[in-house]
């Protein structure tokens, strides 16, 4: 056994060679007899303040856009790989005109006649209030070219919000690693990723959702769990992670109080639209069943290879989608030590994006704060993140090539589907080296210092009640003696 402080946070430089090495553009690793604490300027504020300089930098990497290229033909904005949807969907969407989402229909640009050449919003009801409000704060005066860069302007603003709230809560999920957090604060997909959609207030209620059930107050989480849901939809995922660990460790109380919250808080917000504008309000469940596959998927990637259409894509996403979540619960109630719940949080949603009909750039911000709970090692998130960074890079070069016409100015469709093969291998990686760690629980960073399930809240420490394989269950969790950390006899990073 090997000597700690239990009250001061775990050090990465301590853990991890690569946050050591890194650590010398500042000057090296903390030494033993550094002081910490008592300063105003503690592991929280510093992730939140890293993260808003790298949300600021994705900012800067958008100027040319800004300036211009959203305004000058489509080409542009892929080549300097800065697009974003924001500005083109406040006029695309009514906003410019004042139209009311969900009740006011807009142009439907792709004039489907199904619809008669008229639609309603397509995202989800709290996503669409926060586009209205950014509509709001938006000056009605200038040229529709100065009223769009203020409308991005004014949701990068409310978006650099939401940054802060996921560095705050994650910084704090796990009481004694806020450090884990930097992995999120200095994530270049995030920086690059963080405003081309509104994904962000999905991400930031999931992240209070996290803390809010790490500090035993599955009530809240749950709540937290509604309000995501009803921006985006995996967010509901966490609810099928916390009943398989809650059937484990027979925490059905814990699990009932969550799941009703998420379902109140849930109604609270969509009953209202639902009642005022029943159409407007279903057009987004409609619109992700009628979805064609599309950019980033694997499905894209095997039509595109095939010369196959698949119909039947949506069948197949569904279903491999089922079957992933199926293995998961299989894998958390068969492991030898019941898996964390940032761990599973992170495999179902992994497991959700690698099986859709599309896989956005942006969907990595879902990913990027459960990958910094789930495995906080610098080497297997890095690698992870340049796949992410080669797609995000791929994506829009091979929009600018689809775009240019015949100066085929971007990178072509076999390069697009490298591109494609890069950030799915680098999320199965992580997904693997996740896996790993439960079926290996010696070699999880995380229960190396003797700890349990930092983020489980009630799960944390909790005795089994049930698994399926009685021949692979391993001896209850027992905390170690006060002052000390378990040392397994292994680098927890091979």
């Amino acid at each position: 056994m090997t000597q700690v402080h239990e009250d001061r946070p775990v050090l990465p430089t301590q853990q991890d060679e690569v946050a050591a090495a890194g650590s010398e553009i500042i000057g090296g690793p903390i030494g033993r007899h550094a002081r910490l604490g008592g300063h105003w300027l503690n592991p929280v504020r510093v992730v939140a303040l890293v993260l808003l300089g790298m949300f600021a930098l994705g900012m800067a990497q958008k100027v040319p856009c800004y300036d211009w290229a959203w305004f000058r033909g489509a080409a542009s904005q892929y080549t300097h790989a800065c697009y974003s949807d924001i500005p083109h969907l406040y006029s695309a969407r009514g906003f410019a005109d004042g139209l009311t989402p969900y009740v006011d229909k807009f142009p439907d640009i792709a004039q489907d006649p199904k619809y008669g050449g008229m639609q309603y919003l397509e995202y989800p009801v709290l996503t669409g209030a926060f586009m209205q409000v950014a509509s709001w704060l938006t000056p009605s005066s200038g040229s529709i070219q100065h009223r769009e860069q203020m409308y991005w302007m004014v949701n990068a603003g409310m978006l650099m919000v939401c940054a802060a709230v996921i560095a705050v809560c994650v910084a704090r999920t796990h009481r004694n690693r806020p450090w884990d957090a930097l992995l999120l604060a200095l994530a270049p997909a995030f920086a690059l990723n963080a405003t081309i959609n509104w994904d962000l207030p999905a991400v930031a209620l999931t992240a209070v959702a996290m803390l809010m059930w790490s500090r035993g107050r599955p009530g809240l989480a749950g709540v937290a769990i509604g309000l995501a849901t009803a921006a985006k939809l995996y967010p509901a995922l966490l609810l099928g992670v916390l009943f398989v660990l809650c059937w484990r460790a027979g925490k059905w109380r814990a699990f009932g109080a969550a799941v009703l919250g998420a379902v109140v808080a849930w109604l609270a917000v969509n009953l209202p639209v639902m009642y005022v504008a029943w159409d407007g309000w279903k057009r987004f469940y409609v619109f992700s069943q009628e979805r064609p596959i599309d950019f980033g998927s694997v499905w894209l990637l095997i039509s595109q290879r095939t010369g196959n259409p698949l119909e039947g894509a949506n069948t197949y996403a569904t279903g491999l989608t089922l079957l992933l979540c199926l293995a998961i619960g299989l894998l958390t109630l068969t492991a030898p030590r019941r898996p964390r719940f940032a761990q599973l949080a992170f495999l179902v949603v992994a497991a959700f994006i690698l099986a859709n009909k599309v896989y956005s750039p942006q969907y990595v911000l879902w990913l990027i704060p459960l990958a910094a709970l789930a495995r906080p090692r610098w080497r297997d998130f890095l690698i992870w993140q340049a796949g992410e960074v080669l797609y995000y890079l791929g994506i829009w070069f091979y929009l600018a090539y689809t775009s240019s016409g015949d100066k085929h100015q971007g990178l072509p469709v076999e390069g697009y589907q490298l591109a494609i093969a890069a950030h799915l291998l680098a999320t199965l990686y992580l997904c693997a080296v996740v896996v790993r760690d439960i079926l290996m629980p010696e070699r999880d960073v995380v229960r190396q210092g003797g700890a349990d399930d930092p983020s489980g809240g009630v799960l944390d420490g909790a005795e089994d009640v049930f698994t399926l394989s009685e021949t692979r269950k391993a001896p209850q969790y027992t905390a170690p003696p006060e002052g000390q950390r378990v040392d397994w006899g292994v680098d927890p990073g091979r």
